[in-house]
């Protein structure tokens, strides 16, 4: 997707940006305050539901002169799931989901960052839910990098990730009469996330 330019002498936040922070080299921390990682499931065939991760902690090292060498971790706490609705959290938390009693964690470490254009960034690692580990691949795009008021390097990063919950072994469901499940098997992850260049 082409970056939106503005007129000459005119630049955008972004433009100014980019230019400004050319080189964000450096090991980095999550900024949980303005990052989301996000969920969207389809319910009963008809509606999506969505909801988002509230605590979790997460690192990385940027690279830009060699991109392979960047790499990211992040852990999620199982229990923090809000989907807006106490009651279908509480069956999200429990032993036909997430078992947050016994696996409290949800953990994605790279093993590979390959880049794509001057924005895109192919992560590929190991994702581990339960007690399964399984490889998947994430598309990051670049979606800027600022000096902010508080004197912190910050890079922002979008992503997305579909997976099939019964990969990691997430198998209940109910089915419809109508025919069809419950919940669907494929699950959207979405990313939203602000780094902070360590001091």
């Amino acid at each position: 997707m082409a970056k939106h330019r503005a007129p000459e002498g005119s630049p955008t936040d972004f433009d100014a940006a980019t230019v400004a922070l050319a080189d964000v080299s450096g090991d980095y921390t999550i900024d949980v305050a303005h990052t989301r990682i996000g969920i969207r499931a389809r319910h009963a065939m008809v509606t999506t539901v969505r909801g988002a991760f509230t605590d979790f902690a997460g690192e990385a090292h940027l690279d830009t002169l060699k991109p392979e060498a960047s790499s990211v971790s992040i852990r999620i706490r199982t229990a923090s799931i809000d989907t807006g609705q106490a009651d279908r959290d509480a069956h999200l938390r429990s032993p036909d989901f997430l078992d947050v009693e016994r696996w409290p964690e949800m953990v994605f470490s790279s093993t590979d960052v390959e880049q794509v254009d001057e924005e895109t960034f192919e992560v590929t690692g190991d994702l581990t839910i339960r007690d399964v580990t399984r490889p998947v691949t994430v598309e990051f795009t670049l979606t800027g990098s600022a000096k902010d008021p508080f004197g912190n390097t910050r890079v922002g990063f979008e992503g997305a990730l579909s997976i099939k919950r019964s990969d990691w072994g997430l198998v209940w469901n109910t089915p419809l009469d109508t025919g069809g499940v419950l919940v669907s098997d494929r699950i959207q992850v979405e990313f939203d996330v602000s780094v902070i260049r360590s001091a």
